[in-house]
């Protein structure tokens, strides 16, 4: 039988809660801004099979985790700093593996810039920040916050239907997961309130801050066709950026990488191998 998920609470305000399965070397899944902690492998059980402690978690305001506290918010130094809680909750003294997708893609890349004696090796999943803060991007997170704030789910799912451009191809398939990903919230209105905080804030400097990443990292790109949020030349960049970077990505014209869970796995034990 596979092992049984313990879940677990680290920090105090907020209370940040995960689950942590399996034995062997840690594996850290951040998941991106209005995701949770399923979203990161999609349920794959291929990392705790092969041998790794598989520790997930909900970030603040997300999932079943506490919203921001009174004086507190959604920023990246907050976000980094719940990761370093987890890590230090859940991990134990020795590095880990950290694997993150849009802004856990960020919040890991910030914790590894500040604490690369911790990171054994950087999974860059769907990278969107690009060291610049532009007004339209503003306009489109606002616009769904909004959305979010004046319609619910329903408001949510329609603007990103509207705005966000998919491919008709992936169109239902974007639409029934982004359903399914925001009924596992608790607090919408946290989610709100991220959804105009993360935005805005910096989980890095510049992009040449790439450059001073000493730790060995693999970048997940995806086509755009299919996830034009997470533009692949974005990717491409953080790959190029990274002293001990390579990049990977799906066939163009198939499913995204990232959407994955079992060849994200398999691409990460791969990627795992390769630093022993």
């Amino acid at each position: 039988m596979p092992p049984e998920a313990v879940a677990f609470s680290a920090g105090t305000e907020p209370a940040i809660r995960g689950e942590t399965v399996g034995e062997g070397p840690p594996v850290v899944l951040c998941h991106g801004i209005t995701a949770t902690r399923h979203s990161v492998i999609h349920g794959s059980r291929r990392l705790e099979r092969g041998g790794h402690t598989v520790i997930s978690y909900d970030a603040r305001g997300h999932g079943e985790s506490d919203p921001a506290p009174f004086g507190s918010g959604y920023g990246y130094p907050e976000l980094i700093g719940d990761l370093a809680a987890v890590i230090e909750n859940q991990a134990g003294e020795g590095p880990v593996l950290l694997a993150g997708h849009s802004m856990g893609a960020h919040t890991a890349v910030g914790f590894a810039l500040e604490n690369p004696e911790r990171v054994a090796g950087l999974i860059v999943i769907g990278p969107a920040y690009e060291g610049e803060i532009g007004e339209d991007s503003l306009r489109y997170w606002d616009g769904l916050a909004l959305a979010l704030e004046q319609d619910g789910i329903d408001g949510f799912v329609a603007y990103i239907d509207r705005v966000q451009g998919v491919d008709p191809r992936w169109r239902d398939s974007v639409l029934r997961f982004t359903r399914e990903r925001m009924e596992r919230h608790r607090h919408l209105g946290a989610l709100v309130a991220a959804l105009r905080e993360v935005p805005r804030s910096r989980p890095f400097g510049a992009m040449p801050a790439l450059g001073g990443l000493a730790v060995p990292t693999l970048v997940v790109a995806s086509h755009d066709a299919a996830d034009p949020g997470h533009p692949y030349a974005v990717a491409e960049a953080y790959a190029a950026r990274i002293p001990a970077a390579r990049l990977v990505s799906e066939p163009e014209g198939q499913s995204p990488l990232a959407w994955q869970g079992g060849r994200l796995s398999r691409e990460i034990e791969a990627f795992y191998r390769e630093l022993q």
